[in-house]
């Protein structure tokens, strides 16, 4: 299916989406303001797949998302679960389940549908992007360098390494964001590593290299829970964390990775005037500033609309900007909530 006409499809069955399964009042007073900032608007929320089960699987822990090559919706849990939404009215038609090479649970944080159709897998365990299958078979996995692998065997901390996975527009390239710094790095700079794609042609996948490394800066305290790539090759970048007893935090940004300085060879990331050049952002919205159109939270939460928003992904296009669906992962917790989110982004 040609780009244009699959972004169309997912977007009208989204759009449809937005207007089946939104929870709380409907708001269509035209006076309620949708508005989260200048270039960022709320369409809706639905809590529709809150605490629901498809196949004898529990629907939650969604860490993920992904346009599918045939239009519908991959959502990704990281219990190892991958599930297909109908893009329409949300609900799971289908789920496959993921391992490692020894058939061992994977962490599994980060998504991307290959043009193939087969889907790369992100998992914070080793950490590792591994290819798998339509239906769950490993047929690849990617180089890591030894730097970005979990101690002793190498700098990162265990549960802070890939969780968002992006392919950059024409395809050649992927990335991978790291939650947190790994040792030797100053706090708050993050490692992203990109792979290059060797060979294939169209409609097959090829392989992928190791590629440049760029650094982020997060905001204090926060990390980075997923990427998406926009058709001009920027990045629409999360950021997030939680307080107890206060809440989440969550911020969109939009960055720049093209004029980044490539820190593969760069042993200590300081953030200094080093002669790095950090990869620049851009605050498109605070999270915390959308309105709540009547959603309801299950713990404290400086605005009850927030969760645990982990999964992103770009769906289509609208007047004036992006069609972005955001998910929360709910940790399978009963004070945590699946909440979708169905956002308006201009990027300036």
């Amino acid at each position: 299916m040609r780009l244009r006409t699959l972004l169309t499809t997912v977007t009208a069955g989204l759009a449809a989406a937005s207007c089946l399964t939104a929870a709380g009042p409907a708001n269509a007073d035209p006076a309620v303001t949708r508005a989260c900032s200048p270039t960022v608007s709320l369409d809706r929320f639905s809590d529709a797949l809150d605490k629901t089960t498809y196949d004898g699987t529990f629907v939650g822990n969604l860490s993920a998302l992904a346009v599918d090559s045939d239009g519908g919706l991959a959502a990704l849990s990281d219990r190892s679960s991958l599930f297909t939404l109908d893009p329409r009215t949300l609900s799971p038609t289908s789920v496959v389940p993921l391992a490692d090479e020894t058939g061992a649970a994977l962490d599994s944080e980060g998504l991307v549908v290959d043009r193939d159709g087969t889907r790369l897998v992100s998992s914070e365990t080793e950490p590792s992007v591994r290819r798998y299958s339509r239906d769950g078979r490993i047929l690849d996995r990617l180089p890591v360098p030894d730097a970005l692998k979990v101690t002793p065997a190498g700098r990162a901390t265990a549960n802070q390494t890939f969780e968002g996975l992006t392919l950059l527009p024409g395809g050649r390239t992927l990335l991978a964001s790291m939650e947190y710094a790994i040792s030797g790095d100053s706090t708050g700079i993050v490692r992203w590593q990109t792979w290059e794609r060797r060979g294939g042609h169209s409609g097959s996948s090829g392989s992928f290299a190791l590629g440049a490394q760029y650094a982020y800066r997060t905001d204090t305290g926060l990390g980075v829970p997923e990427v998406a790539a926009i058709p001009d090759g920027r990045l629409l970048v999360l950021e997030r964390g939680f307080t107890a007893g206060v809440g989440n935090t969550v911020r969109l940004y939009l960055a720049d990775p093209r004029h980044a300085t490539d820190t593969r060879a760069v042993d200590s990331l300081t953030g200094q005037d080093d002669g790095v050049r950090l990869v620049r952002k851009t605050l498109l919205a605070d999270i915390v500033n959308c309105p709540s159109l009547g959603a309801t939270a299950k713990q404290p939460q400086p605005n009850p609309l927030l969760d645990n928003i982990e999964g992103m992904a770009v769906t289509g296009r609208t007047h004036g900007g992006l069609r972005v669906l955001l998910v929360s992962d709910d940790n399978q917790n009963a004070v945590q909530t699946t909440r979708l989110y169905f956002l308006r982004v201009r990027t300036p």
